[in-house]
């Protein structure tokens, strides 16, 4: 399972689980990154497991 989130802005996001790692990505994107957005996918290829 793919818990683990690092942004190229240096940013590090953990989620319990998929669902709560995806959340807490798109939270992170639409605060500082609004311009850009990912589907679950995407998120989930670029995740790592924690």
């Amino acid at each position: 399972m793919k818990t683990e989130f690092m942004c190229p802005c240096g940013d590090d996001m953990v989620g319990a689980d998929e669902d709560e790692l995806v959340a807490a990505v798109k939270k992170h994107l639409a605060d500082k990154h609004p311009d850009r957005d990912y589907t679950r996918e995407e998120i989930l290829l670029y995740a790592d497991e924690a």
